[in-house]
């Protein structure tokens, strides 16, 4: 994956791993290809690990390690310093500092460029899922220490990024509790504006729709909002700033995470008919 696409590892991390690799493939008298048999990799992928072009996983690093015959607590440094690279942090400050909107135009690159994306989201709809006057309730700083945006250029970025849902070789995932249909981040019209496009979206044939109810007995609580793009990238979301995962083990228990929250929620006709009754009351609370 292009940088412009998705966050980069720590860029010391990333190339203190690869000189480190390659020292070691060096020091073994062992040529990339031959280490690549070793390693059950290919050559070019044992390249652009070596040159810094792609960063590897830990899998990929155990498999290289192993294949290198490193002592255990070399390995083990190595490890951790892969794992390190394979988590990154953005502050939303220093996204606003270039722009958000520029951020919402790689995240809808990032969802063209996948498969398959579920988004867990406990405490409000997505950008992929807003409405235009819900985005700017959103993006409009209400708290001191809130970075200032060019609030309708990331909105009309954001309807922008909406053209992905319209992809029908594209799979949507949207799992909401009640509380994010419920928290009140707009005038009532708005909130039940917001609503009926949930219901809109949830009658796209390439989307799926789900609601954990208020009540439904659940043993994890519903920490952060997170996104996965198939099965290599999650990112996780704070009220500072996003973490971007990519160690196939945190991708895999965040999928799991996901499919644990699924199974109780309710889907189709029944999620449609908590958000009406959700945006009814909504209305009233307008009269």
């Amino acid at each position: 994956m292009s940088g412009t696409l998705e966050p980069n590892g720590s860029g010391q991390d990333r190339r203190h791993l690869a000189e480190t690799l390659r020292e070691l493939r060096k020091a073994a008298g062992l040529s990339g290809e031959r280490l690549a048999v070793r390693a059950a990799m290919s050559q070019s992928k044992i390249s652009r690990i070596e040159s810094g072009k792609i960063l590897p996983s830990v899998i990929d690093v155990e498999r290289m390690l192993q294949a290198l015959e490193v002592p255990t607590e070399v390995a083990r440094e190595l490890l951790t310093l892969t794992r390190t690279a394979n988590i990154d942090y953005a502050s939303w400050r220093s996204y606003a500092r270039i722009g958000i909107w520029r951020r919402q135009s790689e995240l809808k690159a990032l969802a063209e460029s996948s498969t398959t994306i579920r988004q867990f989201l406990p405490a409000i709809p997505s950008g992929l899922i807003q409405t235009p006057d819900y985005a700017r309730a959103m993006l409009t700083p209400t708290i001191d220490g809130e970075p200032d945006y060019d609030v309708e250029r990331v909105v009309a970025a954001r309807l922008a990024s909406q053209e992905a849902l319209g992809d029908q070789s594209r799979r949507f995932h949207f799992l909401l509790t009640e509380q994010a249909v419920r928290w009140q981040s707009a005038e009532p019209p708005v909130m039940a504006a917001q609503l009926h496009h949930l219901i809109d979206v949830s009658m796209l044939t390439n989307v799926e729709l789900a609601i954990i109810p208020q009540g439904t007995p659940v043993d994890e609580p519903p920490l952060n909002i997170f996104v996965v793009y198939d099965d290599r990238l999650v990112l996780v979301e704070l009220f500072s700033g996003e973490i971007a995962l990519r160690d196939p083990r945190d991708v895999t228990y965040h999928l799991n995470l996901f499919e644990h929250f699924w199974e109780p929620a309710v889907k189709n006709e029944d999620a449609r008919d908590l958000l009406r009754s959700v945006a009814q009351q909504f209305m009233r609370d307008r009269d």
